[in-house]
């Protein structure tokens, strides 16, 4: 049984469903609208353990998943949210072991992300315009404990793009369009090429472009989720829903007629 150590950081669920994710140090008092928890009092407790404030709510010391750890991070641009990772992880066939290149690193969700699923054996090589973007990549994935499967680059994909034959290139850039012929010279033959844009018009002259390159399976999706509010004789959808936040464009690449000798 693992039990919770000093310094491990903790996801506390609250009895109203509040989610406070806290670093564990002695002596250090956590308050909230629903009371506060001495976080020492759960060192040495297993996860999934509840603890009582003191004013009787009743809370559960959970283990973070990755994702908890990422919708911490201070959001210093636009995020990739949680309802597109997951299609975007899937879609970039991205595993153990998968080289990939990113553009642009911005807050660092989706790099982080990334990370993990590489890991141990492959690589991130996260590209992004402003130095400062990357140096805030750098603190958070230390912290996650990925920092060494990322490779930062202070770099612009439109202009180039320097690895070669890796599975996927997933592009946040303001014009993806621009990088496609780059990402097609550095994607491995049938690789996986993402792009993520807010306006249909961006996603117009991407897919344009991935056609003049040849790439096939082209699609593009909008993702839109709506949770439910479950009690008995009273369950109904949420009033309010995580409707559009992008576009999703995925390619894969292939050969023109006339290219192979």
């Amino acid at each position: 049984m693992e039990v919770i150590e000093e310094g491990d950081k903790v996801l506390f669920i609250t009895s109203k469903g509040k989610k406070y994710l806290l670093e564990i140090r002695r002596g250090k008092r956590f308050h909230s609208s629903e009371g506060y928890i001495d976080l020492d009092q759960v060192i040495g407790m297993p996860y999934g353990s509840r603890i009582k404030t003191n004013t009787g709510s009743t809370w559960v010391a959970a283990r973070p998943l990755i994702l908890d750890r990422v919708l911490n991070f201070p959001r210093i641009t636009q995020i990739v949210y949680p309802k597109d990772l997951g299609y975007i992880v899937l879609m970039s066939g991205v595993r153990c072991g998968s080289r990939v290149v990113e553009g642009g690193t911005g807050a660092a969700v989706l790099t982080t992300i990334l990370a993990y699923y590489v890991a141990p054996t492959g690589k991130v090589y996260s590209y992004d315009v402003e130095e400062g973007h990357l140096k805030n990549a750098e603190k958070r994935l230390e912290k996650v404990g990925l920092r060494e499967f990322v490779e930062l680059k202070h770099g612009d994909l439109t202009k180039q793009i320097e690895e070669r034959d890796v599975d996927a290139v997933i592009l946040d850039i303001p014009t993806p369009w621009l990088a496609v012929a780059n990402a097609k010279q550095a994607l491995k033959d049938g690789g996986i090429l993402v792009s993520i844009s807010p306006t249909i018009e961006q996603v117009i002259e991407t897919v344009e472009a991935l056609r003049a390159e040849g790439f096939a399976d082209i699609t593009t999706v909008e993702i839109l989720l709506r949770t439910l509010r479950v009690k008995r004789g009273m369950t109904r959808p949420e009033h309010l829903m995580h409707a559009h936040t992008a576009y999703i464009t995925t390619a894969r690449k292939a050969y023109k007629e006339g290219e192979l000798s």
